[in-house]
């Protein structure tokens, strides 16, 4: 993929989800007000954490995509690597506020505090919140994947975690109206239950980050393939000193071949072009190679 079609295709999916957030923060916010519900004033301005993801992301993978300059030799994948990290910390945090508002309020109820009652319109709210917020996330989990870009996968997951916190606000609203009473206990507890979903969505989502930035190797399978892919390039006898990384969407591979110490230098050369065209073929032309020859040592054998 044309590596402008790639970027049209993220920002265009991240500002659809800018504008839908917009609109719901809104309307939860002024749900939450006028109808009596902290749990959907709370869930509004959870929502407000999406504009800054969204924001985010429009602002790295553009950046991410720019090929290599005097200052970034292997290009800037990081930088979308590092928005990823961004949005898995903000979800973390989302989700240890959710559940620290849920446990406040579960020990107000405890020590015998009525929560107030919410409204109709409350609970028509995070209905409303649910469905529009489940769809983007298929939608842009969908782009994401498409385009092999972690931060907009990222992000959908977001919208996920907003769905299911509107979960949580619905259960809660949904039983504090129809049972009331000691009832009303459901929603903070539903947003517990929420939060901890959401903080390992974002502990999965953030460790592969952490990874890649630390500079963590390849997956074994896949320094596996890569090797297998090597020794089955006509004129490899061997190899030695795999060195494998992530950088952002692209890998890095760092490479000894052994080649016949008879051959010529030009032969050497179409070897290792042969090796970097195989490479690029399963892995994409982003790909970064650095590939050493050298001659295959004589073994000695003992007289």
């Amino acid at each position: 993929m044309i590596i402008s079609e790639r970027s049209e295709k993220a920002q265009r999916i991240t500002w659809l989800g800018f504008w839908v957030n917009l609109g719901l923060t809104l309307a939860k916010i002024m749900a939450g007000v006028f109808g009596r519900s902290s749990a959907m004033l709370a869930d509004g301005i959870h929502s407000l954490s999406d504009f800054v993801t969204d924001l985010i992301v429009l602002a790295f993978v553009r950046v991410a995509d720019k090929g290599c300059d005097e200052d970034h030799r292997y290009g800037h994948g990081k930088f979308e690597t590092f928005a990823t990290l961004l949005i898995s910390l903000a979800l973390v945090f989302v989700g240890i506020g959710i559940g620290w508002s849920g446990i406040v309020n579960i020990i107000r109820a405890l020590g015998g505090e009525e929560l107030g009652e919410p409204s109709l319109l409350a609970l028509a709210a995070a209905i409303a919140s649910i469905a529009s917020k489940e769809w983007l996330f298929r939608v842009t989990r969908k782009v994401g994947q498409s385009i092999q870009s972690q931060a907009v996968i990222a992000n959908a997951w977001h919208h996920r975690s907003d769905a299911l916190s509107s979960i949580g606000t619905m259960i809660g609203i949904g039983g504090a109206i129809l049972l009331g009473g000691v009832w009303r206990m459901l929603d903070p507890i539903a947003g517990v239950i929420v939060s901890i979903f959401i903080i390992k969505v974002a502990i999965e989502l953030g460790l592969p980050s952490v990874k890649e930035l630390l500079e963590s190797a390849l997956p074994h399978e896949t320094e596996a393939e890569i090797l297998h892919i090597i020794h089955h390039t006509p004129g490899v006898l061997d190899s030695h000193r795999l060195r494998t990384r992530k950088i952002g969407n692209s890998y890095a591979i760092d490479i000894h071949v052994q080649l016949d110490r008879h051959i010529s230098f030009i032969e050497s050369h179409d070897i290792a072009s042969l090796i970097e065209r195989n490479l690029r073929d399963r892995y994409g032309f982003q790909t970064h190679i650095n590939i050493h020859t050298e001659p295959l040592k004589e073994k000695i054998i003992p007289e």
